[in-house]
């Protein structure tokens, strides 16, 4: 019988946490190198994860690749989910009440809000995405996913393996439009140009204050 696996309990910060000014982003030295590794022949004990949040109730998945090992596919995030959550992503409200299926460690110094999709929270202090509403009428949501793409991450990263993978490095790799876009129009570490297009980008862990 595979073990349940023991889940962490995460309490919110208090007050809103506002981020730097754009000339100190550069400063933030999380490293661009690729945070997943090539899947290895290391075997691990399966684990199983039962999750009870506001969206899902019981629903329960296996851990069964290592932390951070990839297919070798061609997905390979620049940004790890910890990383993503301390830059600021998705107005801070994405993560608030599913901490406790992940690492507490991932939310020690996120930039989080509970009340409400802060924009000021984001690493580059502005809106760049749409409500769930709207992935869910064009589909994109995956039925064991409610929460979308990064719930998606969180849970490849830390080695859960599913139908939606595919589809959702596929996705990943699309996005690379936009780094052409922003190289072709702004000069290299210039992030007050297109804001915008970056803070997409960064949420879905390309790091883009890089180029």
């Amino acid at each position: 019988m595979i073990p349940v696996n023991f889940l962490f309990v995460f309490e919110p910060p208090n007050g809103i946490q506002r981020p730097r000014k754009f000339r100190s982003l550069l400063d933030l030295s999380f490293s661009t190198a690729r945070t997943c590794t090539p899947i290895t022949h290391t075997t691990m004990k399966p684990r199983r994860v039962i999750v009870t949040d506001l969206m899902q109730t019981g629903y329960e998945y296996v851990l069964s690749v290592p932390v951070g090992q990839c297919k070798g596919d061609g997905f390979w995030p620049e940004l790890t989910p910890k990383q993503m959550l301390s830059l600021g992503v998705f107005g801070g409200k994405y993560m608030t009440d599913c901490a406790a299926e992940f690492p507490a460690e991932w939310f020690s110094g996120a930039k989080l809000c509970c009340e409400r999709h802060d924009p000021a929270l984001n690493c580059f202090g502005i809106l760049a995405s749409q409500p769930l509403t709207v992935w869910r009428k064009k589909g994109w949501i995956y039925k064991e996913d409610p929460r979308g793409w990064f719930q998606w991450y969180c849970r490849y990263y830390m080695g859960r393996r599913c139908d939606d993978d595919e589809r959702q490095t596929k996705r990943w790799r699309a996005m690379r439009r936009h780094i052409a876009q922003v190289r072709l129009n702004c000069e290299v570490g210039d992030v007050e140009c297109r804001p915008r297009q970056r803070q997409a980008l960064l949420q879905w862990a390309y790091d883009s204050r890089k180029f």
